[in-house]
């Protein structure tokens, strides 16, 4: 067996609509398809992440909150690479994002940030 690369990342929405929104109007990730499933009352939404890795985002009713402080077992984080992190950074705040300030990777000298969506999962931009 080899695996090849990430296909998708799943997340669960508390908000369907205001997530949609972060990921698409806020991000800027591309939608690939949208469905509702009637019997799971359930929208799926799947975005593309720089025409290669896709997001699923999922409603459900009523899903349980996710732990973040102090962290949990499992998923830390989801990062994104971008070329100019001061761009990034400067387009996201005057989106009205609440962001962190630029840090330097201690072991590889890139600079990232972080900031939260909209049901408090960690994100990190991380430069080129």
């Amino acid at each position: 067996m080899e695996i090849k690369k990430i296909h998708h990342i799943a997340i669960i929405t508390s908000n369907y609509e205001k997530s949609k929104d972060f990921y698409v109007n806020k991000l800027g990730f591309n939608v690939i398809n949208e469905v509702y499933r009637k019997e799971r009352n359930s929208y799926k939404l799947d975005l593309s992440v720089g025409g290669e890795y896709q997001i699923e985002l999922f409603s459900f009713p009523n899903p349980p909150k996710r732990l973040s402080y102090p962290e949990a077992t499992g998923l830390r984080h989801l990062a994104f690479e971008v070329d100019n992190i001061e761009n990034t950074w400067n387009e996201l705040n005057e989106k009205g994002l609440l962001l962190e300030s630029i840090r330097i990777d201690e072991y590889t000298g890139k600079s990232f940030f972080f900031f939260m969506d909209p049901d408090g999962l960690p994100l990190e931009i991380y430069e080129k």
